[in-house]
């Protein structure tokens, strides 16, 4: 579970009310600000996003808690496991191998080769479906990325409409002139604040993380891609594992290469005992 989305909103947000005081946020709470700022925000993003879009906002969330999901390492010597299936019993062997997979893409990837489909057709089909799930996944991110830039518009709206009032009512000779004049420039200052803070604070945030998710999930269905063409293709084992690991750091590289070196030699030894 990963909860730093929403401790480091909560940080910045008790940090903003530590700068502000406690005995003075009531200074900072005015009803109006809030419709204008956040109703308006929402309502801008539902009109922006069809239901089928919208919907998905809980699961959103649920991306931003469940961390990190997809472990490069532990798919390329899946990849690497299935190669050398295929190497010694043919691809038709890997069908029972894929019964055992529970990602759908993966599985599919792995079925597709079973099925001796043409190569260049297996590349474009994977591509396609790898390229609508990262559509799907710009919608998302898209979403709380519009959301961003709406607060501090409406932010701007309600700084508008504060002081427009103000200048209106602006007759200090009248008593009522004056006393409103306090509360028109609430209005206009306290709206470009929420506006900010909602942006800089929930919104941006949120769609940031998202990105990063995409982009693991990315890089992890484009290596299944590449690993599974080389598998038909019948790669040599170890040249695949060291292909499908150059997205990773040098360090880290390094580090698996040589792991998988140890456990291949061990296994060697075994085999001539």
């Amino acid at each position: 579970m990963d909860l730093t989305t929403f401790l480091g909103i909560a940080i910045g947000a008790a940090l903003v009310v530590n700068g502000i005081g406690v005995s003075k946020l009531g200074n900072f709470y005015d009803v109006p600000s809030i419709l204008i700022v956040i109703g308006g925000t929402f309502a801008a993003i539902i009109a922006s996003y069809p239901f089928s879009i919208l919907k998905d906002i809980p699961k959103h969330f649920m991306v931003l808690l469940r961390g990190k999901q997809y472990n490069i390492p532990k798919l390329v010597d899946q990849l690497v496991d299935l190669a050398m299936v295929a190497r010694q019993n043919g691809l038709l062997a890997l069908e029972e191998k894929a019964e055992e997979i529970k990602d759908p893409f993966f599985k599919q990837s792995v079925l597709m080769i079973v099925d001796a489909t043409d190569p260049e057709s297996v590349r474009e089909i994977l591509d396609r479906e790898l390229e609508n799930m990262m559509t799907r996944h710009d919608q998302g991110a898209g979403l709380y990325e519009k959301g961003s830039a709406y607060a501090p518009a409406f932010g701007m709206i309600g700084t508008l409409v504060g002081l427009i009032n103000m200048l209106k009512g602006m007759d200090l000779g009248e008593s009522t002139g004056a006393s409103s004049l306090g509360q028109d420039m609430s209005v206009a200052l306290i709206t470009t604040f929420y506006g900010s803070a909602l942006s800089n604070l929930f919104f941006h945030p949120i769609a940031k993380k998202l990105r990063i998710r995409q982009d693991e999930e990315e890089l992890y269905c484009s290596t299944i891609v590449e690993g599974i063409i080389a598998i038909q293709a019948g790669e040599n084992p170890k040249y695949l594992r060291e292909h499908l690991l150059a997205s990773l750091k040098q360090s880290q590289q390094k580090k698996l290469l040589s792991k998988a070196a140890k456990t291949e030699g061990a296994s060697a030894g075994g085999g001539e005992e």
